[in-house]
């Protein structure tokens, strides 16, 4: 299905001047090194890492060439040797601690650990970032809070129990209930620290006469369950001082392997898909802000260029596929990526045989760069099966995942029920369950799939609104054998332990149905509940469970008289920019052609094309030309790999600048109505130059030179 969700005639941002750098964040990176030419990508916003004695001149070089400046920092972990180490030696008793009295270290650090979250530690990053307000950085930025769910044995923790529980430390693996205990204690921890941070920020540069903005980089909550990390997530959202997220998605999280239909492998773009949405669905009620991170490479090295090509293609793709979103980190360290040498095969680390980046694929990475940054459009359309079905996610999907009884270890509770609709071209959504109590948070969806299986629901309110959802005419799809361990956790769905009430059981209260009636929907004022006495992680395991939940899908939605859609593919057209993935293992393994007048932005050449064929598993990113033609575009550069800003029609003339880091080839593909009579670039460099009548384009070749390139062309007419 083609649903067209706008249908708006705009004026095309590409006819209007560009803002200069410094008044805008839609893309941004991270980075620990100084100014390098070789690092000048183009973004609105350098995020700057690490505070130390060279953290000023770093920030003062960035802002120099025109970055808007964050400074980014880790919140659970970081280069803080002046705290670590003591006179004593290294300060482990906070370091996160496992049962076998492992020290749970960031890489292969023995002087960077996780760390427990302190009073002193707090006091500490607060100092930090107290070196970052001063120097007048628009945003801090607090990544990955972050406890792994295998530890809880320091003594810091130990001493946190004591003095939040009231009572002596309990061994986290001694029963379900500890556990759960101490992954909620984990989950408070970083919390409060979040808190007590942002807030002394905020005041710190409130009282120097300004405003700042505070973000929290971290994974989804989707690849923190699945990789056994607890993190506060969702609940930073209550926090006044919070102003929104990056969603850290990249090929490392996403190419974890998952199971469906009984086979385990690699999915990164559906797993991008829906780590994306998750964070998309955690912010999406308070309106705050979130930027997309994709990777062109990833932390481990030892992948070839090739390999990190596919799979940061895939992540890209994934991320537009959201288009409330706009906001983009477009790579963390681009020194790796530009500077760094990797295996020209795959895992070959003994050859020692070696590569920096290809020309090309520099080029590639570029060309994407300047299109994310004009991804905020009004005219939106989508291609998918049916839509406003969401899966319903919740924070405690972190606190089941250690001993004594770990959930799935694959996440099948969670991707037992996603994968089914994702793989058929539904684009389902994790529906965030601590937004439900939010007026309108939930209006999107008329069907949602919930299970209790590896999660919890935290608050009883949850449940009331979930409820009132469902009477107001919302289809709930429960599908839950009731054998979680975790069911029995001392909580207040059971009263605190007083009886043996599942959690489930409340729900079926609070809806009046019959929880015993199972496979058959049951009314519920205006919408419908049915119950299926299925374990999720089971179902992954073979063909017909996941069968089950489309069959059961389409069922409820029949029910509301929607038609349940599918195909073998996921796409959006976001004014001129076309985002499509074919799916393999889907409902058709037929290929895909788009048909029209497009610029290819992944291929480095930026090539003009009629017909884009996709097979099984491929990926495209379009300029459609025609698009832009019907809104009265006549010259604009359509797609670039350089950064575009300030262009401007002047007559017979194309006024617009451009600029990208050294050493890397930088291409254009420019619509003119007539073909070019002459080019002039200030200061003077070699340009490459083509005239594609047909389109109506100029293709353009030059050497990205890390400097502001002013380009000017006059063109004639088709009527001259």
């Amino acid at each position: 299905m083609y649903a067209t969700a706008t249908a708006i005639t705009v004026m095309t941002l590409l006819l209007l001047p560009r803002m200069a750098a410094g008044e805008r964040d839609y893309t941004c990176f991270q980075t620990s090194h100084p100014y390098t030419p070789e690092l000048d990508i183009g973004s609105d916003m350098a995020i700057v890492y690490g505070v130390n004695d060279t953290f000023a001149d770093r920030v003062a070089g960035w802002r120099e060439q025109g970055y808007a400046v964050g400074m980014m920092t880790g919140i659970s972990w970081g280069n803080y040797d002046d705290y670590y180490m003591t006179d004593d030696g290294f300060k482990k008793e906070e370091v996160q601690t496992s049962k076998s009295g492992r020290l749970y270290m960031h890489g292969s650090s023995e002087t960077v650990g996780y760390n427990v979250p302190t009073p002193a530690y707090v006091h500490y990053i607060k100092d930090k970032v107290s070196q970052a307000v001063d120097v007048g950085v628009r945003a801090v930025f607090l990544e990955e809070p972050e406890y792994w769910a295998d530890t809880g044995w320091s003594e810091a923790f130990k001493g946190e129990w004591e003095r939040h529980y009231g009572e002596s430390w309990i061994a986290p693996d001694t029963n379900v209930d500890a556990q759960y205990r101490a992954s909620k204690l984990k989950y408070n921890l970083y919390y409060e620290a979040l808190r007590e941070v942002k807030e002394h920020l905020k005041a710190r540069a409130a009282d120097q006469g300004r405003s700042i903005e505070s973000h929290v980089p971290t994974h989804s909550l989707i690849n923190y369950a699945h990789w056994r990390i607890v993190s506060p997530m969702s609940s930073l959202m209550e926090l006044a001082a919070m102003d929104g997220y990056i969603a850290q998605v990249w090929t490392g999280t996403s190419r974890t392997p998952n199971i469906y239909q009984g086979v385990r492998k690699e999915r990164t773009f559906e797993t991008a898909f829906l780590e994306y949405g998750q964070m998309l669905s955690m912010v999406r009620p308070t309106g705050r802000k979130v930027w997309f991170l994709a990777d062109p490479i990833e932390d481990n090295p030892n992948y070839s260029w090739n390999n990190y090509k596919w799979n940061y293609e895939c992540t890209v793709i994934a991320s537009l596929m959201w288009p409330e979103v706009s906001h983009y980190e477009v790579m963390p360290w681009p020194n790796r990526i530009f500077r760094g040498t990797y295996p020209t095969v795959d895992m070959d680390t003994a050859s020692g045989e070696r590569e920096g980046i290809p020309s090309e694929y520099a080029t590639q990475i570029l060309a994407v760069i300047n299109a994310l940054n004009h991804m905020k459009q009004d005219d939106v359309s989508t291609m998918f099966g049916t839509e406003g079905i969401g899966v319903v996610v919740s924070d405690s999907m972190m606190f089941q995942r250690a001993a004594p009884h770990p959930s799935d270890a694959d996440l099948g509770a969670f991707y037992g029920l996603s994968l089914p609709l994702v793989k058929a071209g539904v684009p389902v959504e994790p529906a965030q369950l601590e937004t439900i109590v939010t007026p309108g948070a939930f209006d999107r969806y008329r069907l949602l799939v919930l299970t209790y299986e590896g999660q919890k629901p935290l608050r009883p309110e949850y449940h009331d609104a979930l409820a009132a959802w469902v009477r107001q005419g919302g289809l709930l799809l429960f599908v839950d054998d009731g054998s979680d361990p975790y069911n029995a956790v001392m909580e207040w769905w059971n009263n605190d332990g007083a009886n043996d009430a599942l959690p489930a059981h409340d729900l079926f209260e609070r809806l009046d149905i019959d929880g015993e009636k199972t496979n058959v929907p049951q009314p519920v004022g205006d919408g419908f509940v049915k119950v299926m006495p299925y374990s999720p992680s089971e179902l992954q395991q073979h063909e017909a469970g996941a069968r089950k939940i489309r069959e059961a899908a389409k069922e409820m939605l029949a029910l509301a008289d929607i038609a349940f859609e599918t195909q073998q593919y996921l796409g959006v057209q976001r004014g001129p920019y076309v985002a499509v993935s074919v799916l393999d293992e889907s409902v058709s393994d037929a290929p895909l052609t788009l048909e029209g007048n497009y610029v290819d932005i992944f291929d480095p050449m930026l090539p003009v094309v009629n017909k884009r064929r996709l097979a099984e598993n491929e990926r495209t990113l379009l300029y459609d030309i025609d698009w832009a033609k019907q809104q009265g575009m006549t010259a604009g550069v359509l797609a670039a790999a350089t950064r575009i800003r300030d262009e401007q029609i002047d007559n017979d003339e194309l006024h617009f600048t451009m600029r990208g880091p050294v050493n890397t080839v930088g291409r254009a593909r420019v619509m003119l109505p007539g073909a070019p009579v002459a080019i002039r670039t200030e200061p003077d460099i070699e340009v490459e130059q083509c005239w594609d009548a047909s389109s109506g384009t100029l293709w353009m070749a030059f050497p990205n030179t890390a400097e502001t390139i002013a380009v000017t062309i006059a063109f004639g007419t088709e009527e001259s």
